[in-house]
């Protein structure tokens, strides 16, 4: 009895527990939420900036577990901002830009995601090949807070350029593109320009990615099955053409040969029935013969 009992202590208390721990869950570790991603920064970015001085670039600490991620913020005054832009390593924000709606001073905070780009960001029939980098802007005229909503850029002059130096892209060139990526799967295909730049609008998280082989030929086998349906239906179309044409040319042909055997025959006259007109033979009548001589 009293080994039953000590089975089941053991059972209730060291190996129930473990199978939870071991089944369960981990926060922050199977569930990689890009919006919660951004609040942890904008937290850690909001302390790192309290009471800091404007136009200073300060690097943000996250925690141990999101090693590799990151993250540097600037407060910069608007007019600061509209007369320079700004310049961090991936981002070239150029003049002539105003925060929408205008506050006094905000804060641009930027991320490099490195390694952990793929575990947030995803991008359907592509790899990405350079790591996601992102930059939000927020209200700072409070120098003690940021403000919680992101601003948006009225942009007068020329477009916000983020560049990816220095990769090594293995695969197709051609299929290289510009991703704009965001919550819920939102993806936004761009060409890239000159020198593994892309090019924007606006804030975001960004990347390069590349289609992989397998959908690749997929297409092309699409596009020869597309090609061979066109080809043989186009075939179908000509086969049909062709044997109407061979069929009208031949009843044509009949019937001018019948027309021609009607006018080298006899010709019949033609006699009015009420108000129709039709052939008819001239009768002609035997005479009768005598078959004897004799006359009575």
């Amino acid at each position: 009895m009293g080994r039953n009992r000590s089975g089941h202590i053991i059972t209730t208390y060291v190996i129930f527990p473990l199978l939870l721990l071991l089944f369960s869950p981990v926060h922050g570790l199977t569930s990689y939420d890009p919006e919660s991603l951004d609040a942890l920064i904008h937290k850690h970015a909001m302390k790192a900036q309290a009471k800091k001085r404007t136009g200073t670039s300060l690097q943000v600490s996250l925690p141990a577990n999101f090693s590799g991620i990151e993250v540097s913020v600037v407060r910069l005054r608007s007019g600061h901002f509209w007369e320079r832009g700004v310049n961090f390593s991936s981002f070239y924000i150029p003049p002539r830009v105003l925060p929408f709606p205008f506050v006094k001073r905000l804060s641009i905070v930027y991320q490099n995601l490195g390694n952990w780009s793929t575990r947030y960001y995803k991008v359907p029939d592509y790899s990405l090949v350079a790591p996601v980098v992102g930059f939000m802007a927020y209200d700072a005229s409070n120098l003690s807070a940021l403000g919680n909503e992101a601003l948006k850029f009225s942009i007068l002059g020329g477009p916000i350029l983020i560049s990816f130096p220095n990769l090594e892209i293995k695969g197709k060139l051609e299929t290289l593109k510009c991703v704009k990526l965001g919550p819920d799967g939102f993806v936004q295909f761009r060409n890239i320009t000159k020198g593994n730049t892309c090019i924007t609008q606006g804030d975001g998280h960004f990347s390069l990615a590349v289609q992989n082989p397998e959908v690749e030929k997929n297409i092309r086998v699409w596009k020869w099955y597309v090609v061979g349906f066109g080809a043989g239906f186009f075939a179908l179309v000509l086969s049909g053409v062709i044997g109407y044409t061979t069929f009208k040319l031949v009843r044509s042909k009949k019937l001018r040969g019948m027309e021609a055997e009607s006018e080298n025959g006899v010709a019949l006259d033609a006699t009015s029935v009420g108000r129709s007109k039709m052939p008819s033979a001239s009768m002609v009548r035997t005479q009768p013969t005598l078959e004897q001589d004799y006359v009575p």
